[in-house]
């Protein structure tokens, strides 16, 4: 990114913004390590250079109060990395989870205008009444009560903030600028990797503010539970849908989460914990298509006694065989056998067989031990400590399955508040094996057999020419071999110096013998010149050479 152009005013002015937070919060350096300051080592402040490198416990407080006052953006980035704790750490992605939106609610007249752009219509042609009160409001948009004109059924209406994809597109411009320059020199961020933590955020995000997504994905979910009584899933009004406002059934009922907190005599919160457990394990073993963010917020209890999913901005998207062999593995959790939970996470790719470690082996059989001294009946705990224990271990984990664990934890937690004597051991482990079950039928097989008979035919025919290209290049000597150089850049660097300081010293010396030209205390001044200019450099070397010890 280049913070230049006729954006640039306001790119160095939310930069600036960025830096104020960020000094506030002993962060400062993050910004100041980008000046000039970074090309002279000897005007470097070091309290704030090993702040870099050294984390302490006040760290993932700060990080947390940074993104709250830096908005919507930075809001949204926090939350997705609280997901996310093989890359950012347990401590900090516990505290991001803290973050809430604390963004003002948008007067109705500037909303108004929104919705009026998106339908190409005047309000009223839409919508007989509508409540200027909003019923929910978040960084991105807010939520509104109205009733169709046309029907006179009651809606809510999504509509999204004034010029949001704007500001987050500047943002997330902001964000791979700093994240490409401080990868580049604070020690942490290395594991971090900040440009792929933006990355992802800048793919996530741009499908969340794109509320077309959302109704396709209500559709979708409408459909993987059409035959599902006790599920319901908002209606999505189409015609008055659009990128910014989604016009949908209005659900009335309970909140899970007041349905936790009150007593409600009439739901029976035993039966809603099972509705919760089968519809979040229908989704990740059968359909493959599930909730990303299954907390108790998102779910409401209707007036007839169904459990109600909302808000779909984010779903997760599972492959066929990465659902089979997910149904497998949790089987094999359920047992309790450490060497083949192992095996099963190397042959889904989660881990590599480097990664299996003798101290990864010790930390699974340790958690397994803690947990079947007696039945298993829950399995977020034993979720969570199993990805724990990879992420101590230093493994980056896929984001789907991160999704997927943390989806059991959050429905299991709901359920146990629900429900005291709450197992989803038990359901979990009759999906699974109906799904392993399935795998090894007859029809089943028989339609794997014919896609990998399919895939020998094709490497048949190319196998020759694949083996003759190579012979010829080989017998040719066109065979490349590329290598990678990491961290060899300051070696350059100082390479590159050294030798312009011998050429300056030799030229300097040849100066001096010459005795041409004006003189000082008898010897030549360009000589002399030449001489300190590489005491200087000379200097500046090893002064860099001792400040890296």
């Amino acid at each position: 990114m280049k913070v230049i152009t006729s954006a640039r005013n306001d790119n160095l002015k939310r930069i600036n913004e960025i830096y104020k937070v960020l000094k506030k919060n002993d962060f400062g350096y993050l910004i100041e390590e980008n000046t000039f300051f970074r090309k002279f080592p000897f005007l470097r402040n070091y309290k704030a250079e090993n702040e870099g490198k050294f984390l302490d416990e006040s760290v993932p407080l700060r990080v947390r109060k940074v993104l709250e006052e830096l908005g919507p953006a930075y809001i949204k980035l926090g939350q997705m990395l609280s997901t996310r704790p093989d890359l950012i750490g347990i401590e900090i992605a516990e505290e991001l989870q803290q973050l809430r939106d604390n963004t003002p609610i948008t007067p109705f007249d500037e909303m108004k205008e929104v919705i009026e752009g998106e339908l190409n219509q005047p309000i009223e042609n839409v919508y007989s009444t509508i409540d200027e009160i909003p019923v929910g409001s978040a960084s991105i948009g807010q939520v509104y009560k109205a009733k169709l004109k046309s029907t006179g059924e009651e809606v809510a209406i999504k509509v999204q903030k004034p010029n949001s994809r704007e500001i987050i597109e500047s943002d997330v411009k902001i964000m791979k600028f700093l994240a490409e320059r401080i990868g580049k020199f604070v020690l942490t961020s290395e594991t971090f990797n900040l440009s792929a933590i933006v990355n992802e955020f800048e793919r996530s995000i741009f499908k969340e503010i794109n509320y077309l997504e959302e109704v396709m994905n209500m559709q979708n979910i409408e459909n993987n539970f059409k035959n599902i009584s006790y599920i319901k899933i908002p209606k999505a009004y189409t015609e008055y849908c659009s990128e910014k406002i989604i016009t949908m059934e209005l659900i009335e009922g309970v909140s899970v989460n007041d349905l936790i907190e009150g007593d409600y005599p009439h739901i029976n919160k035993k039966r809603i914990a099972n509705y919760g457990i089968k519809s979040y394990f229908k989704q990740i073993l059968i359909d493959g298509y599930f909730h990303a963010d299954p907390h108790p917020g998102n779910l409401i209890v209707t007036k007839d006694n169904k459990l109600c999913y909302i808000d779909m901005g984010m779903m997760g998207i599972l492959s066929e065989d990465f659902k089979e062999n997910l149904a497998e593995f949790l089987l094999l959790l359920i047992s309790g056998n450490t060497d083949n939970i192992i095996k099963q996470l190397i042959y889904m790719d989660i881990i590599s067989p480097s990664q299996n470690t003798p101290e990864l082996q010790a930390d699974i059989n340790d958690l397994l031990n803690l947990y079947y001294g007696a039945e298993l009946k829950n399995m977020d705990g034993a979720i969570k400590d199993l990805l724990n224990a990879m992420i101590k271990n230093n493994i980056i984990l896929p984001n789907e399955f991160i999704m997927i664990g943390r989806g059991i934890v959050l429905v299991e937690d709901t359920g146990k508040k629900l429900d005291p004597n709450f197992n989803a051991a038990s359901e979990l482990k009759k999906l699974s094996r109906k799904i392993v079950i399935n795998k090894y039928k007859p029809g089943r097989l028989a339609k794997v057999s014919l896609n990998y008979l399919l895939q020998l035919e094709h490497l048949a025919k190319d196998l020759p020419d694949t083996i003759n290209s190579t012979l010829s290049k080989l017998e040719e000597g066109n065979i490349e071999v590329k290598l990678k150089h990491e961290k060899i850049d300051h070696i350059i660097n100082q390479l590159s110096i050294s030798l312009i300081l011998s050429s300056l010293i030799i030229g300097s010396s040849l100066a001096l013998i010459t005795d041409v030209g004006p003189t000082l205390f008898g010897f030549p001044i360009l000589g002399l010149i030449g001489f300190v200019f590489s005491g200087v450099l000379g200097a500046y070397l090893v002064l860099i050479n001792v400040m890296k010890k």
